[in-house]
């Protein structure tokens, strides 16, 4: 058979061009039903001033950060959860819009759909574009009316705010649990460690060992002091006086009892005589205890100041959904692009016409 009597070059064009435009544009202009689309821009905002009002610390325990890209992607998932379809559809009759255009087959919900394809063509017809440059969340709803889009994307923001305010208030409360633990921890630690200065100063009978080794090293150098100075007058006695005498006799007993005391001092606070009297080793002993109060002490008030922050936070709106954006009331159908889609159907037909008279011509020298 020859391909010249078969494919001939009006009928390619017929077959490949016109018919292919004829059928396009009469679905386009006759059934396809004008959609009509609502956008609105969003973002997450955390609320700002509780990053100054605590330490470093007690922002640990109170769980406080910036609002991240993770929790707008979670924001983004939800709008297209099963959840949220369901619920609108209760309050919007999504089913029952979107099946209503009987005559567009393309773009219509079928009656019986399942829930996995309405749950498809919800997506396709909400779509949610990220920035990842701002944050920003764009909602674009089609639907063939368009007060029905405005109105579904109003409800749209609507749940993902009250999403928004779950998700917040639940992280807020167990923020306050944790940090409501870590005080009930850091009490007990304040009070063990209390108990331990108080066990330590009545077995020991100081009230701080620090103040009775600063006496008496006070006592030691003045007693120091005295022994010199006695020392120095038995000298000058020595040069005028026997050792017999009296007066030298008398200034060698009182340097023997005071050199005996400071001895004495010197054993008690070196820990060189009983284990009682070892003043240096019980007043190393009493810092610790009292470092570990103060640190305990320390520890209290950072986590009190988290509980506080909690509270606060589980009262209020941590995280808050900004509209950027409120969704617009289309005056126009955006969709179809009758114009567009004919213009690039008519692009596509005649490159595939050259194809297959190329393929044709191939043929055709092939047969001579």
């Amino acid at each position: 058979m020859n391909v010249d009597t078969v494919f001939t070059p009006l009928r390619l064009k017929l077959a490949l061009i016109a018919l292919p435009l004829l059928l396009v544009g009469a679905y386009l202009w006759m059934i396809a039903a004008d959609r009509y689309v609502s956008e609105s821009t969003v973002a997450l905002q955390r609320a700002g001033g509780e990053a100054q009002a605590l330490p470093g610390a007690a922002l640990l325990l109170a769980g406080l950060s910036p609002p991240s890209r993770e929790e707008t992607l979670y924001l983004k998932q939800y709008m297209h959860s099963l959840g949220l379809i369901k619920a609108l559809d209760a309050r919007l009759g999504l089913r029952r819009h979107y099946a209503a255009q009987r005559r567009d087959l393309l773009f219509r919900l079928g009656e019986r759909a399942s829930q996995e394809d309405f749950v498809d063509y919800f997506r396709n017809r909400v779509d949610i574009s990220m920035d990842d440059l701002s944050s920003t969340l764009t909602v674009r709803v089609q639907a063939f009316d368009a007060a029905f889009a405005h109105r579904l994307n109003q409800e749209i923001l609507l749940e993902a705010e009250r999403f928004v305010n779950e998700m917040s208030h639940k992280q807020a409360r167990e923020q306050l649990a944790f940090a409501e633990g870590e005080l009930a921890r850091a009490a007990d630690k304040l009070q063990a460690a209390k108990g331990e200065v108080l066990a330590f100063q009545s077995k020991n009978r100081f009230l701080d060992p620090t103040v009775q080794a600063q006496a008496s090293g006070s006592l030691v150098a003045e007693m120091q002091a005295s022994v010199t100075r006695a020392e120095a007058e038995l000298r000058n006695l020595r040069s005028f006086l026997n050792d017999d005498a009296f007066q030298v006799k008398a200034l060698k007993a009182q340097i023997a009892a005071t050199q005996a005391q400071l001895n004495e001092e010197r054993a008690r606070a070196t820990g060189t005589g009983r284990q009682s009297e070892r003043l240096g080793a019980l007043t190393i002993e009493y810092q610790g205890l009292q470092t570990k109060a103060e640190f305990a002490l320390d520890a209290y008030k950072l986590a009190l100041a988290a509980v506080e922050s909690g509270r606060i936070d589980s009262q209020r709106k941590i995280k808050s959904l900004v509209v950027i954006e409120p969704a617009t009331l289309a005056e126009t159908p955006e969709f179809p692009r009758r114009w567009y889609d004919l213009a690039t159907l008519l692009v596509c037909s005649l490159l595939i016409y050259g194809v297959v008279r190329l393929v044709l011509a191939t043929i055709r020298e092939h047969q001579d």
